[in-house]
């Protein structure tokens, strides 16, 4: 049952859902489908990582710009004009002769998925207060889970079924009917454009500096330096434009004008806490289902629709126990995030422990019972903390608050992304199904259970900074607000 007492209000968290669906399940799809396109195009390896990882470099540089723009000038069309623009780079992709269109219509879609997406966070903190905020975000979380579970059983079903010269462009094809019904939902219930923010004017100076320190960050994690000379060209230039910006950010509050990071979120030790907490859950959870899915068809050499049933099950964790973990922060409250972290920390052990000991033949079902425990420890994570991030966001900066969480989760996954499949790869070396294999594969998982105790850690210290008072409690009991009239500026 949707959360909400508003029947606007959850067709508003329909037209949320079928935007992250879409996005979403356009990226997971294609990542099964990559030996084929390489091979129908002729790419280049260096081809081939520009056209996955730059989906999501252009994705997380767009989310903080796109809340930004939806603070100021409101959502919907914004929201509109990102499905319409993804949509259209989409079908660009699917028809392209080269890998050189294929990677820009990439770069085109994955701005405008982010901008999709800043907008969602949003809508859904606009829309929903207290505990239904927590379920609306919850659903947004299973929605995400199970479109990249789907996502390679999929899409290795059209390659297999269409051939692979015109397997891979389906499935580049497969988000569209998803983006052209999300279009005439958001245009229907979608409620009207309408400004929070309270000044109009926009940061440029400062957006530019933060693209660009997420750029330095995030492209040496997907494009590996040649030398250590490069990395650490690329390190010093985070370190200036970030020092440039703290500067310039706190200029535009000497100077009375509104800097592009609310100084709520600045000063608030739970936000930063809880963005932390959330970028250590993100980047173990992606990294942990890529070792994964190399270890099960390189290491074990399994196909890609046995690879997918063995991953399924966590789809199915994550999207039960995101359903009851609002019932659980009813009782426990922020202490939710602590657990799921310690059953996050306990699934990954438990791998570890399955990699190295489980016969051969048991060893898929073994993997696919962690993984079940990983998705339900990821349901009870992922979304009670969102909850919590963002409550310290004041509706006129709700839209950068929920890009600066998700640009910070990007962030993540592109450094554990490379980081810790390189650990795997480095132990991996032998025949299929060997031993090396495994102790790969349980070296990874340690990695990933360390991330997670991090989390855990960040976790408690955010609990204890965040004073008691009666404002949590005061946003549980607010009502579900639709706006419903004319647009406001």
């Amino acid at each position: 049952m949707l959360p909400g007492d508003d029947r606007a209000a959850r067709r508003v968290l329909l037209v949320c859902l079928a935007a992250g669906a879409t996005t979403l399940l356009d990226q997971a799809v294609l990542n099964i489908a990559v030996p084929s396109m390489r091979q129908s195009l002729g790419a280049t390896g260096a081809d081939v990582q520009w056209i996955v990882a730059g989906y999501s470099l252009a994705f997380g540089l767009a989310l903080v710009p796109g809340g930004s723009l939806g603070d100021l000038h409101g959502r919907k069309r914004l929201f509109m004009a990102g499905v319409a623009v993804f949509l259209a780079a989409g079908v660009t992709a699917a028809t392209g002769g080269g890998p050189v269109t294929l990677i820009g219509a990439r770069l085109v879609q994955g701005a405008a998925a982010g901008l999709v997406n800043s907008q969602v966070i949003a809508t859904i903190q606009d829309v929903f207060h207290g505990v239904d905020r927590g379920r609306a975000l919850g659903l947004y979380a299973v929605t995400g889970g199970v479109a990249t579970a789907l996502g390679p059983p999929l899409g290795g079903a059209l390659v297999a079924g269409l051939g692979p010269g015109t397997g891979w462009r389906c499935c580049l094809l497969l988000s569209g009917p998803c983006a052209v019904l999300t279009l005439a939902l958001g245009a229907r219930w979608l409620p009207p454009p309408r400004r929070t923010a309270r000044d109009s004017r926009l940061d440029l100076l400062g957006l530019g500096l933060l693209c660009g320190c997420t750029l330095a960050l995030m492209v040496p994690f997907i494009r590996t330096p040649n030398s250590g000379g490069e990395a650490l060209l690329w390190a010093i230039a985070v370190c200036v434009l970030a020092a440039v910006l703290a500067a310039h950010q706190r200029l535009r509050v000497r100077r009375g004008r509104p800097p592009l990071v609310h100084p709520t979120l600045t000063s608030s030790k739970p936000y930063a806490l809880g963005t932390a907490v959330a970028m250590a859950q993100f980047g173990s959870s992606l990294a942990a289902f890529l070792v994964l899915t190399v270890f099960l068809q390189d290491g074990l050499g399994l196909s890609a629709l046995l690879t997918a049933a063995v991953t399924l099950p966590g789809a199915v964790g994550m999207g039960i126990s995101s359903a009851l973990a609002w019932r659980l922060v009813r009782r426990i409250g922020p202490r939710t995030v602590s657990v799921g972290l310690t059953l996050g920390i306990g699934a990954a052990l438990a791998g570890v422990a399955v990699a190295l000991w489980a016969p051969t033949p048991v060893l898929p079902a073994a993997l696919a019972g962690t993984q079940l425990m990983s998705g339900a420890a990821g349901g009870l994570t992922v979304s009670p903390n969102q909850t919590q991030v963002l409550q310290h966001a004041p509706a006129e900066a709700a839209g950068v608050g929920g890009g600066i969480l998700q640009m910070a989760q990007r962030i993540a996954a592109a450094i554990c992304l490379s980081a810790v499949p390189t650990v795997y790869l480095h132990v991996a070396s032998g025949p299929p199904g060997g031993n090396h294999a495994r102790a790969g594969y349980a070296l990874a998982s340690c990695v990933c259970a360390g991330l997670l105790a991090a989390g855990l850690l960040l976790s408690l210290l955010r609990h204890a900074a965040t004073p008691p008072g009666p404002s949590a409690a005061a946003s549980t009991n607010r009502t579900v607000v639709v706006p419903r009239s004319k647009e406001t500026t």
